[in-house]
């Protein structure tokens, strides 16, 4: 009852209705967790556990964030089942799919607003709209869209993470409608109606919601001039780097994020060669020395995964950046290209008519290279048959099969990892 508890209390009741104007929803709707991980983990635990009379199934999209997908392999491994939802080669998912894989003993349904990967915005409206009709709850990752506007749609539960719209890290937020049945999960305390326990970490919340508060009211216009920025990326990409793929939706994506694809590069030498020029870029790719597996967004759209860059571009980035990116990413795909090389001759065999290449033991995106240089010598509707135990070829083999119009036959069993069989088609 002092008068500082008294003003720490005001400014989180504060923050609290700032940011649930934000979302659009009642402050005693919002509660604040330590991140945008925690929500998700936290709000699919407890609607999956208040609808358990309904029944323990569980839909998800096949491009989820992560935390989602975590939570559905626990999940599972209780007992509990799983759908997941593909998506197209733009990386969207289909609502009527959702409205097939609901069942009468679905507890939840999962969506994201939009792909943290490829940027790709989720019919999240008609998908919601589905659910309540089935009277199943959807509940919303909207950490990369909700710096642009509330999320449409009638949906059930909503998780957001501050750092992705430029506020402190170690913040997250939950939304869970009146009348939705939740029961919180492990020991609960009195803070935050119980579903987050521990004490609220005020002056990152406070900065938080102001700073939600101060990105929403220039999105409009900033996200105008992001889309311009990105579609001088996503236009000019393919013509200044032979082979190179821009994936996601072309026209419903967020404002500044642009993911593309290159052929014959490690992701990660591209993203050390752009870092020495001064750029901060992702990969959504992960098919690396340190970890050898292929995205799963990237894997679940079908696109290339080898050499995949992410641009996020901030608010208030500057066009002479981007220009200067355009002018120094040519440069950086050429000298990870050079310095990948060439295959050896004799890892090229020839059984009865079908040429071998043999890419065993060699990591992405060296078995796709050596596919390249050796399809010429293939005569047409001839058989090409790539030998490699990289996981990542399992994807980037077709990818480049449907980039160079070539037909990618299939996957057979072999002594060491599999083969992939290729026709020349042109």
């Amino acid at each position: 009852m002092y008068r500082e508890g008294r003003r720490a209390r005001m400014l989180l009741d504060a923050a609290r209705e700032a940011a649930a104007e934000a979302v659009g929803c009642r402050p005693d709707e919002l509660i604040f967790t330590s991140s945008g991980t925690r929500a998700v983990h936290t709000g699919i635990a407890g609607a999956l556990a208040g609808r358990r009379r309904s029944g323990r199934h569980l839909i998800v999209s096949a491009v989820e964030h992560s935390s989602v997908l975590h939570s559905a392999e626990a999940h599972e491994a209780d007992g509990g089942s799983v759908t997941q939802v593909a998506v197209d080669r733009g990386g969207a998912v289909d609502p009527a799919a959702y409205g097939d894989a609901l069942r009468t003993d679905t507890a939840l349904a999962c969506l994201q607003s939009a792909n943290h990967e490829v940027g790709t915005e989720q019919p999240v409206a008609a998908v919601a709209e589905l659910c309540r009709e089935s009277g199943v709850p959807l509940l919303v990752d909207a950490a990369q869209s909700l710096a642009w506007g509330p999320v449409a749609g009638d949906w059930s539960l909503l998780t957001a993470s501050a750092h992705k719209w430029g506020g402190p890290s170690g913040v997250g937020l939950l939304a869970v409608r009146k009348g939705v049945r939740f029961a919180a999960q492990g020991p609960v305390d009195e803070r935050e109606s119980g579903r987050a326990p521990g004490f609220e970490n005020i002056p990152a919340i406070v900065a938080a919601a102001a700073s939600l508060r101060a990105v929403r009211a220039e999105a409009a216009e900033e996200a105008v001039r992001l889309r311009e920025l990105t579609d001088q990326i996503r236009a000019r990409v393919p013509r200044l780097v032979t082979d190179a793929e821009v994936v996601g939706d072309p026209v419903r994506r967020l404002p500044g994020v642009v993911t593309f694809s290159c052929l014959y590069v490690d992701g990660e030498a591209l993203l050390h060669e752009l870092d020495r020029e001064g750029f901060s870029v992702s990969s959504g790719s992960s098919c690396t020395s340190s970890t050898l597996t292929p995205s799963h967004v990237l894997r679940a759209m079908g696109v290339l995964s080898e050499g995949n860059v992410r641009v996020s571009l901030p608010l208030g980035a500057a066009e002479e950046e981007v220009e200067r990116f355009l002018e120094v990413l040519p440069r950086a795909v050429a000298a990870v290209r050079e310095k990948l090389g060439a295959p050896a001759s004799e890892t090229v065999v020839r059984e009865a008519d079908v040429l071998v290449v043999d890419s065993l033991g060699k990591r992405c995106p060296i078995p796709v290279i050596e596919l390249a240089k050796v399809i010429g010598d293939v005569p047409v509707g001839g058989l090409l048959r790539v030998l490699s135990d990289d996981e990542a070829a399992r994807l980037d083999i077709p990818a480049w099969c449907e980039m160079r119009g070539q037909e990618y036959v299939g996957e057979e069993p072999a002594d060491r990892g599999a083969a992939y069989l290729v026709r020349r088609v042109s």
